[in-house]
């Protein structure tokens, strides 16, 4: 006997593993998304050409440190090891990110050890802003004007489209400094991909008996009272048609281009230099060096304003929209019967294992309710 039907809004992660969870509890669970795939941004799939696995809407790289996290992906994909080495080309020259102890020997001619590099940095750095107020004012604090400069400034400029004065601090929240030889761009302990591609474990995860899925189909909100709660994973202000007003959120352009043979020698080039026009080039089998392709697919990455008709990729969360933001928040709290969960339906930008937990709480949280007699709120963490 069923336990009540449900409604996943969204086929990426977060309606996958909250509809999986409940699922398994015995519910009927819809899951509905209006592209012809699932995965949502995270999908990928084989170019026609080339063999190669292409991560369509851009890169996505696996890392955490959440164990149960990282036994739940593996539960439905063989993940494979990779390390994020990302370079970047400034000035003529390439160099390795994050900023490191060779990218600083490197970048002023020198040979210092850590020790040396750290009180180095500390004399570069402009030590007279005592309250970093502003994205540029952090990177100076911390790492000098020709750093900032070299691998900061023109990089933020194109992807938030304002001067990195218009930013706050906090965006740039921790010193983006190693003084070692430490180019893994993550910290995490769990890091990898999955072999067959995130689309195909978004897939098993939703190969459940008890889910339907239902693509290039729009959820109308006339349907609400179908089903006995309704998970929402679009952009939170479209639930609302957008009567307060849009959020905003930058987008993302991609150039797609072909070539025989390695075309940069790693996955991710950075441009960091203002006359640059894209931000950097991606160069898709080094994403799974376990493979082998003679030819090769690559992207120039450009970030502008989201219109209505684009992909929405990065909240910007400023003032404005923060404001905007409550206003919405309070609205969904009136709605009876739905919560909103994931990187629109919070409208935080969200990196896909800390989307997996908080659909993993959500589920647990939703059950224990339905056990309780207890509401489920409009959202288990709080966006503001």
């Amino acid at each position: 006997m069923s336990a009540g039907r449900v409604v996943m809004v969204g086929a990426g992660l977060s309606g996958a593993v909250i509809g999986r969870m409940l699922a398994e509890a015995g519910w009927q669970v819809s899951v509905v998304d209006v592209r012809d795939h699932v995965a949502g941004n995270c999908h990928t799939e084989r170019d026609a050409d080339t063999g190669v696995m292409v991560h369509v809407y851009g890169p996505h790289i696996f890392h955490t440190d959440d164990e149960e996290v990282w036994d739940y992906v593996n539960r439905f994909a063989t993940f494979l090891p990779y390390k994020n080495r990302v370079k970047t080309t400034s000035g003529g020259a390439v160099y390795s990110l994050p900023v490191n102890l060779h990218t600083i020997n490197q970048f002023y001619g020198k040979t210092m050890r850590p020790d040396e590099a750290k009180m180095f940095l500390e004399e570069q750095a402009d030590t007279s802003i005592t309250d970093p107020q502003t994205f540029e004012d952090q990177a100076l604090r911390f790492v000098g004007k020709d750093l900032y400069e070299a691998f900061f400034k023109g990089y933020t400029q194109k992807q938030w489209g304002v001067s990195p004065t218009e930013l706050p601090a906090s965006i740039l929240k921790r010193l983006p400094v190693r003084f070692n030889y430490d180019d893994n761009y993550f910290f995490h302990r769990f890091q990898g991909m999955p072999e067959h591609g995130y689309t195909d474990m978004v897939a098993a995860i939703l190969d459940h008996e008890n889910i339907t899925v239902t693509l290039n189909t729009r959820f109308d909100r006339a349907e609400v009272g179908d089903y006995d709660h309704v998970f929402y994973a679009g952009p939170i202000d479209g639930w609302f048609d957008y009567e307060l007003g849009r959020l905003g959120y930058r987008t993302l352009h991609f150039e797609k281009f072909t070539f025989t043979g390695d075309w940069q020698g790693c996955a991710v080039m950075n441009y960091g230099e203002v006359d640059v026009p894209f931000t950097r080039i991606t160069e898709h089998k080094h994403f799974a060096p376990w493979e082998t392709h003679s030819g090769s697919v690559l992207y120039r990455e450009f970030s502008r304003e989201c219109g209505p008709d684009d992909i929405p990729y990065y909240p910007i969360r400023q003032v404005n929209e923060r404001a905007l933001l409550g206003e919405y928040v309070e609205k969904a709290k009136e709605e009876p019967g739905v919560t909103f969960v994931g990187r629109l339906g919070t409208y935080r930008y969200l990196d896909m294992d800390v989307t997996i937990r908080e659909a993993l709480d959500c589920g647990r949280r939703f059950l224990a309710a339905r056990e309780t007699g207890h509401a489920m709120p409009a959202f288990v963490v709080n966006p503001l």
